[in-house]
């Protein structure tokens, strides 16, 4: 649990950094449980707000292969896809890759009795870009 944990925290700080290093407002929400973790907003351009980008954080141990998601986050993710991201952070001892952001990983609703999914790391990063 401590591991996971320590990861967790990690694979935040990373993409806090990331999306502050393309100044961006973040506000870390993982604590009220809505579907994503992290919101952050781009920078006013001229008189234009662009939309927030809400952002699931997935920490992950290198030589893991899997990442669970909840259901909340599928149906957050499939019903925002404008918004929503996944971030995908390697964690390796106290170094970090990425995040690798993916759009519109989910492609189906889960089912009734569906609590959390495990979805391949692997195809994951494949379809990922780096913002």
């Amino acid at each position: 649990a401590a591991a996971r944990s320590r990861v967790e925290r990690l694979a935040m700080e990373a993409v806090i950094a990331a999306e502050r290093a393309k100044g961006h407002t973040v506000v870390d929400v993982s604590a009220e449980k809505c579907g994503w973790d992290i919101t952050s907003m781009p920078p006013v351009v001229g008189e234009l707000i662009p939309e927030p980008r809400h952002i699931e954080v997935k920490g992950r141990a290198k030589g893991q292969t899997t990442i669970t998601v909840t259901r909340n986050e599928m149906l957050y993710g499939l019903n925002q896809k404008e918004k929503f991201l996944l971030a995908v952070v390697i964690v390796d001892s106290d170094r970090t890759e990425g995040p690798f952001y993916i759009r519109e990983p989910f492609t189906e609703e889960p089912g009734w009795a569906v609590a959390s999914v495990n979805l391949d790391l692997n195809e994951l990063l494949r379809k990922s870009t780096p913002s």
